[in-house]
């Protein structure tokens, strides 16, 4: 099977997904370097913020090579879209997401707090109703001529990578 070109990835799918470590196995691979959209947008920001985290995202999406991990379809597929080589959707099976919500709390380091497992359960529950088709919508607006890869379980992931 023909790989298309690999040099701007953005990496989507529900939180739970696996989107943060699927983009660094890729990025070893690779050697692109990763933006982490959740790293650069401020939990304490509200919408008045969109325009900084816009600025944001074009400065960091500005190289030739990167590998864009996060979904902001609404705020940023305009501008991560039109440069993007490749779109890789993680379809993973709610409980899958759930499970790794979860677990990763409990991670040492790790960002996301155990307080926020019940509104994090609730996006994940709703996300193949609600969340899913806006980043479908705004994909086929800004990108659509961009390859899109689904990926849905752990052994698609392994094979695409192995592939690489």
């Amino acid at each position: 099977m023909h790989q298309p070109a690999m040099s701007r990835i953005v990496v989507l799918g529900c939180a739970g997904s696996g989107k943060t470590t699927f983009a660094r196995r890729l990025a070893e691979i690779t050697g692109a370097p990763v933006i982490c959209l959740d790293a650069i947008w401020n939990p304490c920001w509200g919408k008045d913020d969109v325009p900084v985290f816009r600025t944001l995202m074009k400065d960091a999406h500005a190289g030739d090579t990167w590998i864009s991990d996060g979904n902001f379809a609404a705020a940023t597929f305009d501008i991560r879209l039109p440069r993007a080589t490749l779109v890789i959707s993680l379809d993973h099976p709610k409980m899958f997401c759930a499970r790794r919500a979860i677990t990763r709390v409990f991670q040492p380091g790790e960002a996301h707090r155990i307080g926020s497992i019940p509104k994090v359960l609730r996006f994940i529950w709703n996300f193949d109703r609600i969340n899913r088709p806006l980043i479908e919508a705004q994909r086929l607006a800004h990108g659509p001529d961009v390859p899109l890869r689904r990926l849905s379980n752990d052994g698609e992931i392994d094979s695409f990578l192995s592939a690489l």
